[in-house]
């Protein structure tokens, strides 16, 4: 699992990184806004965490901005302080949840736990980017015309659509879409990708998933092209 930390008391932020790396989570550390949303932009994550008072950009300017995007991960605020105020501007601006410093690990890490298990609830059952809509319930994916998508198919396009742009290793793929199977290898990732190509041009889609057997991979829309 992978973690966006948005904290500018460095030494906290090396703290709260080192027991995160502890438990497994591998940690993209950001000491101003203007650092986390330039990382949020170009990479994929699982959970972020964003103290409210920060330079440059404070916390919420920095998640309205994410969430502007169509950037749904899930986030948990940090503050320093404990008004109400504080926490309805923080969930009216599109937090999941929130944590008053000084907080124990131990929360923070159970609250991790807590979103990452809630995950699918706070992504829209219908995306879009281009000319595509993909219906996550009804796995159908639809352009000029429609299909259907297998079950993994269409996780695996539900992720590359909610992180469109940014190039995802065949590693990331691999955990996020089969990480709890067992039986799956990671070479399993360019089959599925070559599925996704076929059925992108079968709907004459503006879309195309870039990138090579081994590699990253990233969904981009052409310049008026059907793909």
């Amino acid at each position: 699992m992978k973690i966006l930390l948005a904290e500018d008391e460095k030494e906290l932020s090396r703290a709260v990184t080192a027991i995160l790396e502890r438990a497994k989570y591998a940690v993209d550390a950001a000491y101003d806004g203007a650092e986390a949303l330039a990382l949020a932009e170009n990479n994929a994550y699982d959970v972020m965490v964003f103290d409210i008072m920060m330079p440059k950009m404070d916390g919420i300017e920095l998640l309205k901005r994410i969430r502007q995007t169509g950037n749904y991960t899930p986030v948990i605020m940090l503050t320093a302080k404990s008004e109400v105020d504080d926490r309805i501007t923080g969930l009216d601006a599109g937090a999941d949840d929130y944590l008053t410093k000084p907080f124990a690990m131990g929360e923070l890490l159970a609250r991790l736990r807590s979103l990452t298990r809630r995950s699918t609830s706070y992504t829209p059952t219908k995306l879009q980017v281009g000319s595509v809509t993909l219906d996550t319930e009804e796995q159908e994916m639809r352009s000029e015309n429609s299909i259907r998508l297998a079950g993994k198919e269409a996780r695996l396009m539900e992720y590359l659509m909610q992180n469109a742009g940014k190039a995802l290793s065949t590693e990331e793929l691999f955990r996020h879409i089969w990480g709890k199977d067992e039986n799956a290898e990671p070479k399993i990732v360019w089959m599925y990708i070559s599925f996704l190509r076929s059925k992108l041009r079968a709907i004459n889609a503006d879309l195309v998933i870039e990138g090579e057997q081994n590699g990253s991979f990233a969904l981009h829309q052409t310049a008026g092209e059907a793909v």
